[in-house]
């Protein structure tokens, strides 16, 4: 299947030239995170985003739009036919080790000790192992064995 491409030019990109500062443009706010977080615990509906999430009506409105023409989701007609929801398109679906890496950060960094928080688990209830880059070898690597290079 062809790799989904961006829909929607944006001539105000922060850096044009890095993936990272791109894919932040997109999807690098809290709410937009948020949403496609809870769209991948099966969220479709801007009511259940919306009791989720807290978020306020007119800032996710702006964010699905903005979400829906960069092409991380689709919206279709629900199955009850009278309303539209939001589904994550394969673009969506590749930002998961994403947000599992962002979720991993965060329950080794931004909890105390024994303090209460959610973990992620498998569907036979495992939790989810650690997400940590390799090169090409299978050696681990980390911000000093990596480096960017420009490709044309």
């Amino acid at each position: 299947m062809p790799r989904t491409t961006m829909r929607v030019p944006d001539p105000g990109w922060t850096d044009p030239d890095c993936p990272v500062a791109r894919t932040l443009d997109l999807v690098g706010d809290r709410w937009s995170l948020l949403v496609i977080r809870d769209a991948m615990d099966g969220a479709r509906s801007f009511t259940e985003f919306r009791r989720r999430t807290g978020i306020a009506g007119n800032i996710l409105t702006d964010r699905l739009r903005k979400l829906t023409a960069h092409g991380v989701f689709a919206q279709r007609t629900a199955p009850s036919g009278r309303r539209q929801e939001y589904v994550l398109t394969d673009a969506g679906r590749d930002l998961f080790p994403v947000i599992v890496t962002l979720r991993q950060w965060g329950e080794r960094h931004a909890f105390a000790p024994g303090e209460i928080h959610s973990t992620l688990v498998d569907r036979h209830g495992a939790p989810v192992p650690e997400i940590a880059p390799t090169s090409a070898d299978g050696t681990l690597l980390d911000a000093d064995t990596a480096h960017v290079r420009k490709v044309r």
